[in-house]
This record gives C-alpha cells, structure tokens and sequence, in this order.
C-alpha cells in the first residue's frame, strides 16, 4: 500500500495527519506543502499577530518533533503540481512524484484581486500567508491614514487592529451594510454602529475605480462616483476562491469548491477534499455549500480520518464561526442566511446578546455577541433534533441551558 498523500500544509491537513495516527492508521502519512514554513494557524494572523501578541512561533499548530514522532513526512515548500489518477501518484514541483492509496485535497483557498489601474503600487497587500503578515506588519510604523477595502470578517478584523495601532481607518464595502453576506441585518447593524462609535468610518456601496500613488506607493483611492479617499496603505479582503486547479486538472468534478460526496471523496473514490476548497451537502443549511473555517477544516479532517482507517462516517457536523473585532467576539451558530425572522435575547447597549434567527419555526442560527454561553448551547440544539421555539427564544425567562442537557440525552438514532 501507499497510503495518504494530503496536499496542503494548513489546519485540514495537519488534523488529518494527527487523526490517522490516533485512529490507529498504519500506513505512510505524507503532507506535500507548497509553503517552506512549518504548518501554522492562520487565523491569528490578522488579529494578534499584526499587534504583536504573538510571535510566528506561537502560531505553529504542531511542534516539529510531532511529525517526525508520529512518522509523518512533512515536505515542505514543494508544491503538488498534479495528480495522476490512472497512476495513482502527485507530482511535485521538484520532479519528484507521491505514490497514493488516497490522496486528499487539503489545499484551501486564495484571495480574490482587485484588478483596476494602479493596483499594482507599493502600499496594497492582500492577508492570507504568514509571509503577508510579516510583510504588512514591517511597515505598520508611521501610518496615518489606512484604508480597508471589504467589510467581511477579515476585513472589519484588520480594521480594527489598524484604528488600535492609531492609523486612521475608512472601511470600502461595495454592498449597503458590512458582513451582509454571512449575517442578519440587526446583527451587521449593530457592530457597524459600535465600529463607527470607536473610530471606524464606513463608505457602502463602494465601487472602486482606481488607486493612485506618488513615486510608485499608493496614495489614495477614487471610487467610481468621484470619491477620493487619501491613504498610506490598503488593505484588501474582498473574499475567497476555492484553491482546486489541481481537482479540475485531472478532470475531478469542481464548481465553487470541489464536489465531494457525505463522506467527503470526489467524483474517484480514491480522491477526496476537506476544508475551504470542499463543495459539500450540508445537512444544517439543506444545500451544497463551501465553508472557510477552522471549524469546518477541523471537523472535516477527523471525520475523513475515521472513514480512511475503516470506520466510515458522513459529514454532518453544524457549522460554527467566531470574529474578534476589537472587544467585540461575534461567534455564530449554524447558518443565518435565509431566515425570516428573528429574536434578540440578552442586553444589546452593553454588548452582550445574541439572535435567533428561524425560517417558520425551525432555528436556522444563532449570533452572539460576548455571550459565550449563548453561543455553546445553539451548537448543542442545532446539532440534536430538540427544537426551540421563538416564543421560547423571546422568553427571558425561558431556560435554554436545561434544554441543551434535555437534547444531549435524547440518542442520535431516536
């Protein structure tokens, strides 16, 4: 046998690596990374990281005698180039090739460009690598004026840190409210309102036309209505695109991610895909969908783990998120979208609250805001068959934790 050979070098692929081991998976382990660091969490990047909380080390997800410990070859810096399936092998960058049993497609997701005039000047960076953060975080001194084009996680996020490191911050959002896309409108509502009370300014509907710089570095932006807004750096987080050239190379079944099936193997059997570049049937939302999340990766990973050591499972975990934007921690339950309406419980002025958000009767998800517990106990009700109804939800009274223990008793099976 040849074993796994996992391309990609983030949470996915190190989480399956650790499964497989754990689960008892005797076979070779191979991590083919194109990036020459040591896999590395990347969610502190945009947060801690850029503010010096931590340090690149603090950010490794596994200590390097963790490979070698648990015979897991870790080859880094040379980049999969493409999967013969009739061979069953992943060619590398340096001309060496991976036999496989299974190859698993672990290879994320990239950053969507900007492609206007003067998108190539000194002073736009784009977040997604450690060698991004370093970059940006070498020429954080002396700025006064930043501009942050997208208002989703990542770029409300670095909105933030820049206002706490005393830069002037505009956030650019070409939709009519920030975060509209992943949630409800009382929720995006309330963090643009308590932004812009701590320093933010906010420009929706921005279209923008063109940057334009001094001696090569960018010195402003102008929006397609004419206007113009001053800056010494900018920063773009306008989205993602599934990273899976390799799947469609080889003629795997893609769209807006790689198709995977429930238990997470594409179009061959012997392919599969996790985290950001899977496509997958999501039970929660009812639809095929692409999650960008550690979660999400993490779940991903054991649960193809299981299947590869001979004890198949299908995927059908609850999505669940979380955004730190200054003292504010967004943490989501399920997924919002589509809902119909919704009950906000808790204290909204101090920031402290969450909201339900049901299509009919049935919870589709859960907001919250510092209300950590809030937070646990929808995981735990969206994940049993136990229903809150919204007049339960919109009772202050009402004890959601006693149902969350009633729903953890109930069998899976009942």
């Amino acid at each position: 046998m040849s074993g796994v050979v996992i391309i990609g070098g983030g949470q996915a692929a190190v989480q399956l690596a650790a499964s497989l081991r754990e689960n008892g998976y005797g076979e070779r382990v191979t991590i083919a990374a194109a990036e020459a660091a040591p896999p590395y969490q990347r969610p502190p990047l945009s947060k801690a990281f850029l503010k010096g909380e931590v340090s690149s080390a603090n950010l490794l997800l596994r200590a390097d005698n963790f490979y070698t410990g648990n015979v897991i070859d870790l080859r880094l810096g040379d980049k999969a180039t493409a999967i013969d399936r009739r061979g069953r092998k992943v060619q590398l960058a340096s001309g060496r090739s991976l036999p496989y049993a299974h190859v698993v497609l672990a290879t994320g997701s990239r950053n969507r460009r900007l492609d206007v005039p003067g998108s190539d000047l000194d002073g736009i960076f784009y977040l997604r690598s450690l060698a991004d953060a370093e970059t940006i975080k070498a020429r954080l001194g002396g700025l006064t004026q930043v501009v942050v084009i997208g208002g989703g996680f990542v770029g409300l996020e670095l909105a933030c840190v820049m206002r706490d490191l005393g830069a002037s911050v505009v956030v650019l959002e070409a939709a009519d409210r920030p975060m509209g896309r992943a949630i409800s409108q009382k929720m995006s509502h309330h963090l643009m309102e308590a932004h812009a009370g701590s320093g933010l300014d906010f420009l929706l509907g921005a279209k923008i036309a063109r940057f334009s710089g001094a001696s090569g570095r960018v010195a402003g932006i102008e929006t397609a209505d004419g206007v113009t807004i001053p800056a010494d750096m900018v920063l773009v987080g306008i989205g993602a695109d599934a990273e899976m050239g390799l799947a469609r190379d080889c003629g795997l079944a893609v769209s807006n991610g790689i198709h995977v099936d429930d238990h997470l193997s594409t179009t061959d059997p012997a392919v599969h895909a996790i985290g950001d570049c899977a496509l997958f049937e999501n039970p929660v939302a009812g639809r095929r969908l692409r999650l960008e999340s550690v979660q999400n990766a993490v779940d991903q990973a054991r649960c193809l783990a299981a299947t590869l050591s001979g004890r198949p499972q299908a995927y059908r975990n609850v999505p669940w998120f979380w955004s730190d934007q200054g003292d504010r921690r967004l943490q989501i339950a399920g997924l919002t979208e589509g809902h119909d309406s919704s009950i906000v419980r808790g204290d909204v002025a101090r920031g402290r609250f969450s909201i339900f958000c049901y299509a009919g009767e049935r919870l589709l998800g859960v907001e919250s805001i510092n209300q950590a517990s809030d937070h646990m106990i929808a995981r735990r009700l969206l994940a049993s068959r136990v229903t809150l109804a919204p007049e339960q939800a919109a009772d202050a009274s009402f004890d959601l934790k006693a149902l969350a223990v009633a729903a953890e008793k109930i069998p899976a099976n009942a």
